[in-house]
């Protein structure tokens, strides 16, 4: 009788997406929110339909300002943990060197 073959477990960057960390904006140095996802462009259209996060739907955060591609997910939540603990001066100023205008990146193509 022939053994089974044994399954090789994939390595974790094999199963792991890559993730954005993202940030939004009601308008020009207005209202901030700033999420993760391993699917921006569904995120940010489900921010849109009001669903996800009451926050971006109490405040119309939904405009699209910044955001920053991981190939690892977990990589993703450690930069977001630390854009968290930034101050807004610092936020902004990530905006700004950027996207200086404040466009909407979806609407620029930039995703």
């Amino acid at each position: 009788m022939a053994a089974r073959p044994r399954r090789v477990k994939p390595l974790q960057s094999d199963i792991m997406p890559s993730g954005f960390v993202y940030i939004l904006a009601s308008k020009r140095n207005g209202t901030l929110y700033l999420g993760i996802t391993c699917d921006l462009i569904g995120r940010i259209q489900a921010h849109r339909a009001g669903r996800g996060s009451a926050f971006v739907k109490k405040y119309d955060v939904t405009r699209l300002v910044w955001f920053e591609e991981h190939p690892l997910y977990v990589d993703a939540i450690q930069r977001e943990t630390s854009l968290k603990r930034w101050k807004r001066e610092w936020k902004l100023a990530l905006i700004e060197k950027h996207n200086p205008e404040w466009e909407d990146l979806t609407e620029k193509g930039a995703v």
